[in-house]
């Protein structure tokens, strides 16, 4: 038996009546945080490169769907060799190109292949915006708007007509904050920042990478700033912080912060 099938096995055990009684009360709704958090914290390894690190946590995400599915088959849902065959058929059914006999000659047509194998077995979505998560960042929500939007043809003519458009909308959010309406400045910094992301899914650049590498990148200088302060920051003037900012950006400009 390989260590998968015991792994399933031992949830079962905790689950059962002489198992944990912290894992015996669970639901799907009280793990739904643990899901999220272990899928970040992979993430993360991913991002510093560490495979250690990264095999733990991989680890994690595995135990929720094992953990869920176990409640499901409790419940006479599914289990987790449900949702195996599930995801195999899935696979199969979605790469013809390696699995039957359409032939595709790049990973874009690979992509566009997938995509329409995927709009047939979705045929029960009636606007091209179903299917976006609610439970997502806004951030990653936008982009996969846009990118839904785009695929039916939605699409700025080039570059400068969305350089244009951002600074529209920076011209709107101004009226609307002389105006001290704060419900229009949220709508209007709303504007600001989804043109922000189509620019960078014109560029091809993952916005929310983009935006986790920028909050890497300023708590490294932050933290520095902190280091090289010679008095508490809160008594520092805007022009103390704008050199002492300087001097910790020169000096973490070779850290590895994604500068």
């Amino acid at each position: 038996m390989g260590y998968l099938n015991k792994l399933v096995d031992l949830i079962g055990v905790l689950r059962s009546e002489n198992g944990c009684p912290w894992d015996r009360e669970q639901t799907h709704a009280t793990l739904r945080p643990n899901m999220l958090e272990e899928a970040y914290e992979a993430v993360d390894a991913i991002n510093d490169g560490d495979m250690k690190h990264l095999k733990e946590e991989l680890g994690d995400v595995l135990l929720q769907v094992i953990l869920h599915s176990q409640i499901a088959k409790e419940e006479g849902a599914f289990d987790i060799e449900d949702v195996a065959k599930g995801l195999h058929d899935k696979i199969i059914h979605r790469h013809p190109h390696v699995f039957g006999d359409v032939k595709v000659n790049s990973p874009e047509e690979a992509l566009l292949c997938w995509d329409k194998i995927k709009k047939e077995e979705k045929s029960h979505r009636k606007s091209a915006m179903d299917g976006v998560s609610k439970s997502q960042s806004a951030l990653m929500s936008a982009q996969k708007i846009s990118k839904k939007a785009v695929k039916c043809g939605f699409e700025w003519p080039d570059e400068a007509s969305l350089y244009e458009c951002i600074e529209s909308e920076f011209k709107e959010f101004k009226e609307a904050s002389k105006e001290g309406s704060k419900a229009h400045m949220e709508e209007e910094m709303g504007d600001i920042l989804f043109a922000v992301v189509n620019l960078a899914r014109w560029n091809k650049i993952d916005a929310e990478q983009a935006l986790i590498k920028a909050n890497q990148k300023f708590m490294t200088r932050f933290r520095k700033m902190e280091e090289l302060a010679q008095k508490p920051l809160e008594e520092y003037s805007f022009e103390e912080f704008d050199a002492l900012w300087k001097r910790a950006k020169t000096e973490t400009a070779n850290q590895n912060t994604n500068c």
